[in-house]
């Protein structure tokens, strides 16, 4: 059965509640994260140091575990923030960036999924791959190679974490434990913008903070920012020469995006994971 996905919904619910999101990122795209965060209509705050990380989680609507540039340091903020996060009641998104690169950041990724109640896994298609213990091509932080099974292994992290899982690729692959959806949104200039995916990790952890239902509010964030992607491509918001140009048009395409016009139904498909 295809979920109802009213996006018009979604987006009325995350600007009126301007969701508070404590985003512990990568030095690489903490702007964009934090600038992709306001455009839907939360709030970012990106603090990053352990003595007071746990205060301002308790005070968060939402929390982003990014494991982009990971650190020894980084891994114990991390960890704190998912604790005081799952202390409060606060919903947990981890990006685990580069998982199964490197044995540190397959460690790191385990530890966060281990000792903290994660809401959403927000991945690529070789990052979910790896996390569900299969064989993954994962270069630095990129996918590469071939996935046709990634709806099983997010299913499987589903299974193994208790949350929902979103695979980010040619197709976005949203999974619980006891179904998975295709979500075929987007376009192939949002792939030419180095923090897409951390953007996508924000975003998820922005509609989450709002929404109540945490597979409802991945499927909505997922839908809402490959359409966006696609109206900036379309020329929507001015006209690009490159990638430069195109993250600008993108992210006013976010800061305008209402998703009145938008059927999310014809987007999203079940998908089989046997």
């Amino acid at each position: 059965m295809t979920p109802d996905v009213n996006l018009g919904d979604a987006l009325s619910t995350v600007r009126a509640d301007q969701p508070l999101v404590n985003c512990l990122t990568n030095a690489v795209t903490v702007n964009e994260v934090a600038n992709v965060t306001l455009n839907w209509g939360g709030l970012p705050v990106m603090s990053d140091d352990e003595r007071e990380v746990g205060d301002m989680v308790a005070i968060a609507d939402g929390c982003l575990l990014n494991m982009g540039t990971i650190s020894e340091r980084g891994e114990e903020t991390m960890v704190t923030a998912g604790r005081a996060a799952n202390e409060h009641g606060v919903p947990v998104v981890v990006d685990p960036v580069g998982v199964g690169a490197t044995p540190t950041r397959s460690r790191v990724a385990d530890r966060l999924l281990t000792d903290i109640d994660v809401s959403v896994v927000n991945g690529n298609y070789g990052e979910i791959t790896a996390l569900a213990g299969d064989d993954a091509d994962v270069r630095g932080v990129e996918s590469v190679g071939e996935y046709a099974d990634i709806a099983a292994s997010a299913t499987a992290v589903a299974e193994a974490t208790g949350a929902v899982v979103v695979a980010s690729g040619e197709v976005d692959i949203v999974a619980t434990e006891e179904r998975a959806y295709s979500v075929d949104v987007g376009d192939e200039m949002l792939a030419t913008v180095v923090g897409t995916g951390c953007m996508l990790g924000v975003t998820l952890a922005v509609f989450a903070a709002a929404m109540d239902d945490d597979e409802a509010a991945a499927l909505a964030g997922t839908t809402a920012f490959g359409l966006a992607g696609e109206a900036a491509a379309d020329g929507a918001y001015g006209e690009y020469a490159g990638p430069a140009s195109f993250e600008t048009a993108f992210r006013d395409a976010v800061a305008d995006f209402d998703g009145g016009d938008a059927d999310a139904g014809d987007r999203i498909s079940s998908v089989a994971t046997e």
